[in-house]
């Protein structure tokens, strides 16, 4: 690491001028023979090891998702200029080191690798310019993006931060300082975009304040930040205990008071100053940021304007499949009264929370019955289920996934929406795990963080394309497995199908169309049988995160077209099981990189073939 810093700083000198804390890092000593003389998957890999290195300084918080405590008293410095400027830095600077790079000296794997390193440094470079960064870190809060979204439930000794010794115990407080530190941070960023004319929508930060009602309104001492005093260890002295219960009241009520200071801001100043327009091309710079952030997620050279008519074309014809299933089931009646008939029959609803986590135990249980059918490749961390936190779960998605440590010794999670639950359709659930718990994300990200022959970027980052059409073709490994001989499970597979379809369509339409809020959803209800309550909390988080959505179509629409490639190609050779070790096995490329890979492995398998 150290050698390759050295022997390639030269270069890129002219990267270091803006961070002398950054250039102090990197020293300056004389070239050494050792380094003149590694060979070029030495230099690669030791540029993969120290970028990552880099970044974890700057990112302490990934360390902590990683299972590393090394330097756990920190969040980070976001939201200053330094910080900026340091990871902007870092970037020219794994360009200048990656450029000095022989190309010809790399065998496959390495050059794959190579690329995919420097796709993300330059999309990454693309995200950091001035101008960008103008139109977007002085929004920095909505209510599906902040640290408020998140932090209480890391810190509550209940997910990825560790409370074991009484060291974790006093960093958690001292992480506490610096989330009170970014809370603040936050509102002199939002006045930066009173100032300039770029704000966030009246819609999303009426939910901001909403949420923060919601944590405020819970008393100090049922708080998610009170939550490691519950779970105290058992060696733990009455000493400590009582030190540390003490602290943790205090450093709460600060908190208490940033989360009060932050929602007065929203509320008094700031919302009167928000856009009454929900998408970004009516937002000053916006149509620029839109354009860059759909290359930046789907990893390919798409227009708003294709991407649009895509959906609609998907939309029309899953109507069609959803017209037939109506005429196999024997209901009569139109495609919109069939929608209503699924919404309001109680067969079709959860009888109680409980009963809804049963379902999605027992779920489980039938696919991990499967799943060897179709995958060689399994993950070490064991898959966890469970509600979102109900002080969360009003303006959550209807399911997500969080992943475990890469040892295997945290297992990942698979979150589901226990909220409002006669809007929580059954016919669902089965599309719902296989998306987000197995073989979906926690598949995806568990297998390529567990591999420790990839560089860190590949083991722990991911295109969102990959990752999410991953998760979405994972959903219809269902109709090989079975589940979708019952109608209504696949009922509720091509409803979620539909839905991303629709969310082409809505997030374009939105987006760079001038679509409302009102018209998305009523396209939405027109389309499908989602719930009113789930197509209010889909649009608005279109309106929070622009372009995320489109991710999840695409990308399984390019992982669908290249099964059929190999499919085709290969015959009776095709192995389903070596196939999705190919895709997963190197992590969440980018789709232009990914299909390059599959090619080579196509080309691969008919050339043993041919030699046989």
């Amino acid at each position: 690491m150290t050698i390759l810093r050295n022997t390639l700083l030269a270069t890129a000198a002219f990267a270091l001028t803006a961070s002398p804390a950054l250039a102090d890092h990197h020293g300056g000593t004389p070239e050494t023979a050792a380094a003149q003389q590694a060979s070029e998957h030495d230099k690669l890999f030791a540029l993969f090891a120290d970028a990552d290195e880099r970044n974890l300084a700057l990112n302490p918080l990934n360390r902590l998702f990683r299972g590393d405590d090394s330097n756990a008293t920190r969040l980070g410095d976001y939201l200053t200029d330094a910080q900026f400027i340091a990871a902007r830095t870092d970037i020219q600077l794994n360009l200048a080191l990656l450029a000095q790079i022989d190309l010809d000296k790399l065998d496959e794997t390495d050059r794959l690798a190579y690329d995919v390193f420097r796709y993300t440094q330059e999309q990454d470079l693309k995200g950091s310019s001035d101008e960008i960064r103008a139109l977007t870190e002085v929004r920095p809060v909505n209510h599906f993006s902040g640290f408020h979204t998140f932090y209480p439930t890391f810190a509550s000794g209940q997910d990825a931060a560790p409370f074991k010794t009484v060291k974790h115990y006093e960093d958690n407080l001292a992480r506490h300082d610096d989330y009170i530190a970014i809370t603040d941070r936050a509102i002199a960023r939002f006045r930066e975009g009173m100032a300039s004319g770029v704000v966030e929508t009246k819609l999303t930060i009426d939910r901001v304040i909403k949420q923060l009602d919601t944590q405020l309104g819970i008393p100090v001492e049922d708080s998610q930040f009170m939550g490691p005093l519950k779970v105290f260890p058992d060696d733990f002295s009455q000493a400590d205990k009582d030190r540390l219960s003490a602290a943790y009241e205090a450093k709460t009520r600060d908190i208490y008071k940033a989360h009060e200071r932050l929602r007065d801001f929203l509320r008094d100043e700031y919302l009167a100053a928000a856009r009454e327009s929900v998408g970004l091309s009516q937002m000053k710079g916006g149509d620029k940021l839109y354009a860059q952030m759909i290359e930046q997620t789907t990893t390919l050279p798409l227009t708003a304007d294709e991407i649009h008519n895509l959906g609609l074309s998907e939309v029309a014809r899953i109507k069609g499949e959803l017209e037939a299933l109506k005429t196999e089931v024997d209901y009569n009646g139109t495609l919109n009264e069939f929608f209503d008939f699924v919404r309001t029959d109680a067969q079709f609803t959860p009888k109680s929370r409980e009963a809804l986590t049963q379902s999605y135990y027992d779920i489980g249980k039938q696919v991990d019955a499967k799943i060897g059918e179709y995958f060689s490749l399994l993950p070490k961390s064991e898959l966890k289920i469970q509600p979102y936190d109900p002080a969360i779960e009003q303006f959550s998605a209807g399911g997500s996934y969080q992943q475990g440590a890469p040892d295997g010794s945290r297992p990942g999670t698979f979150y589901f929406n226990a909220y409002d639950l006669p809007s929580r359709l059954t016919t669902g659930n089965v599309t719902l795990y296989l998306h987000e718990g197995a073989p979906g994300h926690h598949f995806q990200i568990s297998l390529a963080q567990e591999n420790e022959a990839l560089p860190a970027f590949m083991r722990f980052g991911g295109t969102t394309a990959f990752v999410e059409g991953w998760g979405l073709y994972a959903e219809t490994l269902g109709y090989e497995m079975g589940f979708y001989k019952d109608p209504w499970n696949r009922y509720g597979t091509l409803q979620d199908e539909q839905l991303r379809a629709m969310r082409l369509v809505v997030d374009t339409g939105i987006h760079a169309k001038g679509w409302s809020r009102e018209q998305a959803i009523d396209f939405m209800l027109a389309n499908s049988g989602m719930t009113r309550t789930e197509v209010v909390a889909e649009v608005e988080r279109y309106i929070a995160i622009p372009s995320q959505a489109l991710a999840y179509k695409i990308g399984a629409l390019k992982i669908q077209e290249l099964r059929n490639r190999a499919q085709a190609a290969l015959g009776d050779r095709f192995d389903i099981k070596a196939f999705h070790e190919q895709v997963l096995n190197t992590g969440g490329l980018p789709l232009a990189v990914l299909e390059q890979k599959i090619d080579r492995w196509i080309a691969g398998q008919n050339g043993s073939r041919s030699g046989s």
